[in-house]
């Protein structure tokens, strides 16, 4: 059996009691968190397509990355028959930034259920966000890659993480303290 770098926030978490923790996570996979199969009921999901941005984890570890506390990385296949190119705008198609910006959001919460946070996920906000580029159908990859800054888990569980997005290697979205959230059922009303 392969070692992978993993230290859980929550020994009892679903995720940590099925041994479900692994280094990569493949599309079928993702849409079973979608499905809210992955990480145990009540818990967080990614969305499903099409707001699912992402089609693999490529890397997931708890203490590499920039700072050393843990490291997300992921990509999307860019094709021509994407949902948004056919509206956004016509004649003139582009990737919304902002689905980009929520896709390194859904990541951070990935990462947090994934190390055995409980709740759902909720983006809180970030700092410093920077568009310097465009996805467009003649591309082919898009790549992000989240390092974690800081978790915090006491009666929230919070991460805060600089994400980056690349497109064909070279890097066009970024964000900064980009924070998510898991809400227990309790902490949601």
């Amino acid at each position: 059996m392969l070692e992978i770098d993993y230290m859980p926030l929550n020994p009892d978490a679903p995720i940590v009691l099925s041994k479900g923790y692994q280094s990569a996570f493949d599309n079928s996979e993702l849409i079973e968190c979608g499905k809210g199969e992955l990480f145990g009921s009540g818990n967080a999901q990614l969305p499903l397509p099409p707001m699912l941005m992402f089609d693999r984890v490529t890397q997931i570890s708890s203490s590499s990355g920039k700072y050393n506390r843990g490291v997300v990385k992921a990509e999307l296949d860019v094709r021509s028959d994407l949902w948004f190119f056919g509206c956004h705008f016509e004649g003139d198609p582009v990737m919304p930034g902002c689905l980009g910006l929520d896709a390194m959001w859904q990541l951070v919460g990935f990462y947090l259920a994934w190390r055995g946070g409980i709740g759902r996920g909720r983006a809180l906000g970030g700092a410093d966000i920077k568009f310097t580029g465009q996805v467009t159908p003649d591309q082919k990859l898009i790549s992000y890659t989240i390092d974690i800054k800081r978790v915090i888990s006491r009666g929230l569980v919070m991460g805060i993480a600089d994400a980056v997005m690349e497109v064909d290697g070279k890097k066009i979205y970024e964000g900064n303290s980009l924070r998510v959230g898991l809400f227990t059922e309790d902490q949601m009303q």
